[in-house]
């Protein structure tokens, strides 16, 4: 699923827009969330870093003042939600100009046309294939947290919650690795043993019940799953030798399953 939002104050083009939307999700059989939301304000009100596209209106006609225009949305969207891809709407060019200041994909230019909407769209979609095919939302506390799917080394069970090791750093969340391989369904991750469920874009080498992780880590395999993960391996990349660790390369850190 991939989730947009639409900030449009004009009722006749948010129509048009969110037809459009529809009519792409049909033709493409990509399964779209739309949310409108009837001013920037309104969007920034309760923002929350849940939405794969932003379609934002730069310059509302019926903007009262002090209302944020969507240039201020976006900048302070941006500052929070880096990933996010924004196509901005528009009258005019010189305001689209201005959107590349924020890193917006695109825009649009009103009035506003299908084939142009679909074009977008694609690049979007494109866009959002090459973080990960689209982020992935986690749990955080009484929010949700967002990072691309490939930044996601392996994550642990440990006594009732779920460590998330990234590429960077580690967050723990209170869920089970059940619940997460639900929330990661359609990435390339597989349950390896009870305790972990590993990215197979990680995953560097496999040796006896050893699994080798591209930041060095060892994970253990659990037998009964071994055959299913070579399987796994085997469809994402087109086939990975089975192979142990560079000769005189030791790994940094070696975990085995409780």
């Amino acid at each position: 699923m991939v989730h947009v939002g639409v900030v449009e104050d004009d009722p006749l083009h948010l129509r048009t827009l969110t037809g459009y939307l529809e009519r792409y999700a049909a033709q493409r059989q990509v399964h779209l969330e739309v949310t409108t939301y009837p001013s920037a304000s309104a969007l920034l009100e309760s923002y929350r870093p849940v939405y794969d596209i932003l379609l934002l209106d730069i310059r509302m006609e019926g903007a009262q003042s002090g209302d944020v225009d969507g240039m201020s949305a976006a900048r302070t969207v941006r500052a929070t939600d880096p990933a996010v891809v924004i196509i901005f709407v528009t009258s005019a060019h010189q305001y689209a100009v201005a959107g590349y200041e924020v890193g917006a994909l695109g825009y649009l230019l009103k009035p506003l046309t299908y084939t142009a909407l679909a074009q977008e769209m694609g690049r979007a979609l494109a866009a959002l294939g090459r973080q990960g095919v689209g982020p992935v939302l986690l749990p955080e506390g009484s929010g949700v947290r967002r990072v691309s799917a490939r930044d996601i080394v392996y994550l642990e069970s440990v006594r009732h919650r779920v460590r998330i090791h990234l590429l960077d750093q580690e967050v723990t969340v209170a869920s089970s690795l059940k619940a997460m391989e639900e929330v990661l369904r359609g990435h390339s991750f597989y349950r390896s043993n009870s305790c972990y469920l590993v990215n197979l874009d990680h995953v560097v080498g496999v040796h006896d019940q050893d699994c080798l992780m591209s930041t060095g880590e060892v994970l253990r395999v659990s037998r009964p799953r071994r055959r299913g993960l070579m399987s796994a391996l085997a469809d994402h990349v087109g086939g990975l030798p089975v192979s142990g660790r560079p000769p005189g390369e030791a790994a940094r850190t070696s975990r085995a399953s409780t």
